[in-house]
């Protein structure tokens, strides 16, 4: 095992990419390069301040209960939004840990820039919720037939959502043929799948024919594993045949 007793710990520190600050009692005694780039600030400008001051008011006593468990024991990484020095805000990621100075207690707090994948995050809950809104519409073809388009992921939320919603929207619209589209699924749970194929039963309850498109075999395989009766329903590849059918007939 290697001898790490003479490691220069201030050098690593100084020269680490990762932001960090080390702070006692409420004051930051250091901060290193990358932390004074990333608050925008100076190292001679940050020692002493409160690092309790980066943080929005609504967060600051739990923050600060925290700091006082930090000195005993490593803390959770947590998300919050700190503000820099020139009053802009960002998302980070905080890390806290106990960094004991000789016989001074310290903490060593370090942060990461989580704003791009914040970003991500929020594109991605945008898309879904665009995804979503797009499986709750019915898209009408004719008078008489209208396609339910089924994209993205479906868990037992959204499928309870087509539940509620689609038997509704076609009594509404006067729908006598609907053509449920699954050729942008690509997985299902047995319980979604479950929930999902009892709406075609329920459009026969309430007179309405149901159509079956794009199915994939591994999502063929589990309706028939779950012993779903789709016997009395067509299925096709395709929308486009399944309006050629019925235009055909």
């Amino acid at each position: 095992m290697s001898d790490l007793s003479n490691v220069n710990y201030s050098q690593i520190v100084e020269y680490s990419l990762d932001p960090i600050i080390i702070h006692t009692n409420l004051k930051i005694i250091y901060i290193n390069q990358a932390a004074a780039a990333f608050f925008r600030t100076t190292i001679e400008e940050a020692i002493g301040l409160n690092p309790l001051d980066i943080f929005q008011e609504f967060s600051k006593a739990a923050i600060e209960k925290r700091i006082q468990s930090a000195y005993e024991q490593p803390m959770p990484v947590i998300e919050e939004t700190v503000f820099r020095m020139d009053g802009t805000t960002v998302d980070i990621d905080l890390y806290c840990h106990p960094a004991p100075i000789g016989n001074q207690r310290a903490i060593q707090s370090l942060v990461w820039d989580i704003t791009e994948r914040k970003e991500n995050e929020n594109q991605q809950k945008e898309m879904q919720k665009q995804i979503n809104e797009l499986s709750l519409t019915l898209v009408p073809f004719t008078n008489e037939i209208s396609v339910l388009p089924l994209v993205g992921s479906i868990n037992e939320e959204r499928a309870r959502q087509l539940l509620d919603t689609i038997p509704m929207k076609v009594q509404k619209q006067k729908v006598e043929c609907l053509i449920f589209d699954f050729s942008g699924i690509f997985s299902l749970d047995n319980l979604v799948a479950d929930t999902l194929f009892n709406i075609v039963h329920v459009m026969s309850l309430l007179g309405v024919r149901s159509v079956i498109t794009g199915l994939r075999p591994q999502l063929a395989k589990l309706s028939v594993d779950q012993g779903l009766n789709l016997s009395s329903t067509h299925s096709f590849a395709t929308v486009k045949d399944a309006i050629g059918y019925f235009q055909g007939r």
